[in-house]
């Protein structure tokens, strides 16, 4: 069993109002995405001088905010999105929850915040994935983490905060895409770009997803899911979905995704389905895909599936493409066999149906 070597202790201070448990269980019913929230949260603050203190698990309430906090005015905000599982003999577990804390602190360095222990930030979300453990919904469901920072010092000028808060949420959650498990439509911005080489794309950061919101309004106009960016300099090239990494597989088995290079985020599901692809026997390409390209090879019949991944989705498959002059449609009825044949691979791990034999899964004994 994984331990954590974190030098900060929690003060834990149970809520003295948690929602009453039949409400809870009847919310479970029907579990959307993000919107029920568990009765705790985690804080940790930081200072200038005093570095990280005041680590505490405590009922989860408001912000008590200054009109002047930085992160009103600059935007200064790193997030990461995880799960922790119920597995079907009854164990909770996260699925490498280490890359988050390392993603983490890139995005930290990245946005000018201070980098927090990976060992405090493992803490933080065990501790309160432990205190809020009957929110884990079982089957299908899961309990999505989500650890984020902010500049929090009040004054208005350019320049790193000298106070931070981080802080760990939690949301029993169902499907992100209502319908379940089924391919999506994807609209293809041609106007608006996610990210530029040199800026944010390739972190966490609030500003990304801000930016990607008006081109995400445009896809739901256009009875889309999602939205599809092409890259900032000539407008030619696939980068990511909105939330997600996006992968194309070939009539020969092979499977082509967009390689990181600054302005893609490097998903931790992207990654470990890379590895699982390969691990199948499977050939993936890291290379670069244009849209037009995408469009060739779909009329001739070269592209056989298409499908985005990311925490949130797990795997989705594509089913049409739109944009601003036409569509094209590759299997709008049901997912293609490599997609069904990796999503299953990568959910049996997360949720301890198989061996683990890559230690992704990290198991919270005594929950």
């Amino acid at each position: 069993m994984q331990t954590n070597t974190s030098s900060l202790q929690f003060d834990v201070k149970p809520n003295a109002n948690p929602m009453p448990e039949a409400e809870r269980l009847e919310a479970f019913k029907n579990l959307g995405f993000g919107t029920l929230f568990s009765d705790h949260m985690a804080i940790i603050r930081w200072s200038k001088g005093k570095g990280w203190h005041s680590a505490e698990i405590k009922a989860r309430e408001a912000f008590a905010m200054d009109p002047a906090a930085s992160v009103l005015h600059y935007a200064q905000a790193i997030f990461e999105g995880m799960k922790a599982y119920r597995t079907a003999d009854g164990r909770a577990v996260l699925f490498r929850p280490d890359e988050n804390a390392r993603r983490f602190n890139d995005s930290a360095r990245r946005l000018a915040l201070p980098e927090l222990p990976e060992a405090d930030f493992l803490a933080a979300v065990e501790q309160l994935v432990r205190t809020d453990a009957k929110w884990i919904p079982s089957g299908e469901g899961s309990l999505y983490l989500r650890p984020f920072m902010f500049a929090s010092e009040s004054f208005l000028g350019v320049r790193p905060s000298t106070e931070v808060i981080f802080s760990v949420i939690a949301s029993p959650v169902g499907p992100y895409f209502k319908g379940g498990a089924k391919p999506v439509n994807i609209w293809v911005s041609e106007k608006y770009t996610r990210a530029a080489p040199g800026g944010t794309g390739d972190v966490k950061c609030a500003g990304n997803y801000a930016a990607s919101l008006v081109a995400q309004a445009e896809a739901y106009a256009n009875g889309c899911d999602q939205v599809v960016f092409l890259d900032a300099a000539e407008h030619r090239w696939v980068e990511e979905l909105g939330g997600m990494n996006v992968f194309f597989v070939m009539d020969d088995g092979s499977i082509v995704t967009p390689p990181l290079g600054g302005s893609i985020l490097p998903g931790i599901t992207r990654k470990s389905l890379i590895e699982l692809a390969r691990e199948q026997g499977l050939n993936v390409r890291e290379e670069p895909y244009a849209f037009d390209q995408w469009q060739a090879d779909v009329a001739s019949g070269r592209l056989k599936e298409a499908f985005a991944c990311g925490t949130a989705a797990v795997v989705a498959a594509i089913g049409s493409v739109k944009f601003s002059t036409g569509e094209f449609v590759i299997n709008n009825r049901e997912n293609g066999p490599v997609t069904t044949r990796l999503r299953e691979a990568l959910t049996s791990i997360q949720r301890g149906a198989t061996n683990d034999s890559h230690g992704w899964v990290r198991e919270l004994a005594g929950i």
